[in-house]
């Protein structure tokens, strides 16, 4: 996996970028100047990013290959979050009941486009296959592979399936690392 320069990546006119972070030269970075993201994040081949209008991803933040970031509502992903391969996050939505069209492309007066905000919490990684719906808010959680996150989940658990539900208590160990981090940092 080649990354781009750090001389490409200023070129590129994000609102904020951090040090440390890599982006491979095979991403596709749309409205870089609606983006921020924070010290030592990475983002893989074939990922999209795509925000309509806020983008924000903190530190130690990884973007895995093939996943996608796209809607016109602000996504946020908090510090130590990541994306696992192939996973898709949508801060905006069609109405497919068959009273609108569905189409980016169609005059706004045919279409019924939702958009709500999208925030993926601290520590909180999203099994490879899955998708994270508009308005949805995580933390304290992970999601397993192949699995629909369509409403919050604030509980230390683990989320799997279509629709996604809690299958099993999460370690909270993880914070704890996380917390020993932050203060090296300092």
């Amino acid at each position: 996996m080649a990354f781009l320069k750090q001389e490409q990546l200023e070129a590129m006119g994000f609102q904020y970028l951090g040090k440390d972070v890599l982006i491979s030269e095979k991403a596709s970075i749309y409205n870089p100047g609606n983006i921020c993201i924070g010290d030592h994040t990475r983002v893989d081949d074939f990922v999209i990013l795509s925000p309509g209008s806020a983008l924000e991803i903190g530190r130690y933040v990884h973007i895995a290959c093939y996943s996608s970031i796209i809607g016109h509502a602000p996504v946020r992903m908090d510090d130590y979050s990541g994306l696992s391969s192939r996973v898709s996050v949508f801060s905006s939505s069609d109405d497919y009941d068959g009273k609108y069209m569905t189409n980016p492309c169609l005059p706004k007066r045919f279409t019924k486009t939702k958009h709500f905000p999208v925030h993926i919490g601290k520590h909180v990684v999203i099994g490879c296959g899955s998708t994270v719906l508009p308005g949805v808010h995580l933390e304290n959680c992970s999601v397993g592979a192949m699995s629909l996150v369509n409403k919050d989940c604030k509980d230390l658990v683990i989320l799997a399936g279509i629709p996604a539900k809690p299958i099993k208590k999460r370690s909270s160990m993880v914070f704890v690392l996380g917390s020993i981090l932050d203060d090296l940092e300092l």
